[in-house]
């Protein structure tokens, strides 16, 4: 029949057909086994390129770029469980362009699938990603995302963080050997960031060994207190990352369960806080202080423990105080704080700083002992100088007075006898001077406790009661030693007369109060946030203040600043 085939050749064509079935079996296989052998090159390929490097966040990115490329995502993230283990402090992506970042905003905390994993650390796979129940939206701006698969990071049985995978290139959905790759990378990953870890660690313990010994060196060199402090609050901003190091100390001349000084500020704000002085009940620094112990901030600009005073912590986040010294010998507090969005001071990293503040106090102590030794050398020789000038200066002027004066009688010149008893009478002068010399030698260490901060420090203290609240106060320059003591008292005279009025009128919830000399002038500045001076008001206390400092040379200001209230400001020349 036409167009039929013979039977010879139907069954020549069904051995053809089962053959090219086998053949592209057999392909199909072979090209599953290169797949296969290729994955797991690349797999081999990503651990040893994981496991090479020291530095953790080159890890974290490495560990992130590769299984990006192992399961073929678009994009990849890896989320860095912070210490409270609720959410994330650290967050590495790929995939996501700066720009898109910046459109997003701030970092994922750990909400809706992010926070699943987080709360049960198991592998979790879906097709779809809104399906889920714990599902939490994206933010404007984001990429649409849909497969997802996410692995726990493990580090010594504990979790550090996930890998977060979403969008399989070309549509496809992520399987189980996509599962399987991932979380044997993230076993690597465990290693290789233990492995960073500990270099890390070590490098840091290394750069503590050489901060304390350039401290040691320093101090065994004779480097006075103020240096010693400096180098301190130097180092540990730099090891720990800080943008500002501060340095408080018991205020001198007052109980030290009172106020602490800030006597160094470096970095960030650090005019703000130089000078300041801080109630130690109610201070983040102060509870450092009293309690002996380390505090931290996650954000100092959040935390009811900062004492009220001029803002000075724009920009800054994460903090931690630590005592110098231990116990009873705490000699005062190192504050250091970082920029906002940097991570928080954990225990672990803290630690080596509790050492360094350690040995902070023993420096300080040295610093002192010599300083203590250096003044019981100088007051012996005041004490030498002054038996010298009493035992031999005063007695051999006198005894050539004596002389004069029982020459003058014999001398029949008027001119001669005039000028031998002004002669006798410029030595009884200078006798006298000489006299007061010694006394002031002699009392030059006495009053303890009586100078101008001090005094500054009490009358602020007492002024709380009568304010409802505690005044801020912050005192720069050498106020003890260049400010006169007449000067010194109208200071504190007018200080007092301004907190009186703000208690009295200004109906203010806040004051804060400045005293400073840069050795040419003294300036006390008090302002509040009050009702500010009604023009019709009574003026005696301002009349008073300005006859104060007009009988100085200086001068009363007052102004009321854009926000309210009151600024006064007084001035008065200080001389040497």
């Amino acid at each position: 029949m036409a167009g039929s085939a013979e039977p010879g050749e139907a069954r020549l064509r069904l051995p053809q057909l089962r053959l090219d079935e086998l053949l592209e079996e057999v392909q199909a296989r072979l090209d599953a086994v290169r797949g296969t052998r290729d994955r797991v090159h690349n797999l081999l390929e990503a651990v040893l390129s994981v496991g090479s490097e020291l530095d953790l966040e080159q890890v974290l990115r490495s560990i992130v770029q590769a299984a990006a490329v192992l399961v073929d995502a678009r994009y990849a993230a890896l989320g860095v469980i912070g210490p409270d283990g609720r959410r994330l402090a650290d967050f590495h992506t790929v995939g996501v362009t700066d720009d898109q970042i910046t459109e997003i905003g701030n970092f994922p905390e750990g909400h809706g699938i992010l926070g699943e994993l987080i709360r049960n650390p198991e592998p979790l796979r879906l097709a779809k990603l809104s399906d889920h129940p714990a599902s939490y939206g994206f933010p404007p701006h984001h990429p649409p995302m849909n497969t997802f698969v996410g692995v726990p990071i493990r580090v010594r049985d504990q979790v550090f963080g996930n890998l977060y995978l979403t969008e399989k290139r070309g549509g496809a959905q992520f399987d189980d050997e996509d599962e399987s790759v991932l979380a044997t990378l993230a076993v690597a990953a465990g290693v290789a960031i233990d492995n960073a870890r500990l270099y890390e660690e070590s490098r840091l313990r290394e750069r503590w060994l050489r901060a304390s010994a350039e401290i040691t060196h320093s101090i065994m060199s004779g480097s006075d207190r103020a240096q010693v402090l400096r180098l301190i609050a130097e180092q540990a901003r730099e090891i720990t990352g800080a943008e500002l190091a501060v340095v408080a100390v018991p205020t001198d001349g007052t109980d030290a369960d009172d106020t602490l000084t800030v006597e160094l500020a470096l970095g960030r704000e650090a005019d703000a806080h130089q000078g300041l002085v801080l109630p130690v009940r109610a201070s983040l620094i102060g509870r450092a202080f009293a309690t002996a112990t380390t505090v931290t901030s996650a954000d100092i600009t959040q935390d009811d423990r900062v004492s009220s005073g001029p803002p000075r912590f724009t920009g800054l986040g994460p903090a931690v105080a630590v005592p110098i010294g231990s116990g009873d010998g705490v000699r005062g507090v190192v504050l250091l704080v970082r920029e906002a969005g940097q991570t928080v001071f954990t225990e672990q990293r803290t630690e080596p700083l509790k050492s360094f503040a350690g040995q902070a106090a023993v420096a300080m102590e040295l610093a002192e002992r010599r300083r203590d030794a250096e003044r019981i050398a100088v007051l012996q020789d005041r004490d030498r100088i002054a038996r010298d000038l009493h035992d031999l200066a005063i007695q051999r002027l006198f005894a050539t007075g004596m002389t004069l004066q029982s020459a003058g009688r014999f001398i029949e010149h008027p001119g001669a006898a005039e000028r031998v008893s002004r002669a006798v009478d410029d030595l009884d002068e200078t006798i006298k001077i000489i006299r007061s010399t010694i006394f002031g030698l002699r009392s030059r260490e006495t009053g303890a406790g009586t100078g101008l901060r001090a005094r500054a420090v009490r009358v602020v203290g007492e002024a709380a009661p009568v304010l409802g609240f505690a005044p801020g106060l912050r005192m720069d320059g050498l106020l003890d030693t260049r400010v006169p003591r007449e000067t010194a008292d109208h200071a504190i005279a007018v200080l007092s007369e301004a907190l009186t009025n703000v208690a009295r009128h200004a109906r203010a919830g806040r004051a804060d109060v400045v005293l400073a000399t840069d050795g040419r002038e003294l300036r006390l500045e008090v302002v509040d946030n009050g009702v500010g001076i009604p023009p019709e008001g009574r003026r005696s206390g301002l009349r008073n203040m300005a006859e104060r400092a007009s009988q100085l040379g200086g001068d009363l200001t007052w102004t009321t600043p854009p926000a309210g209230g009151t600024r006064l400001v007084w001035r008065v020349p200080v001389t040497p």
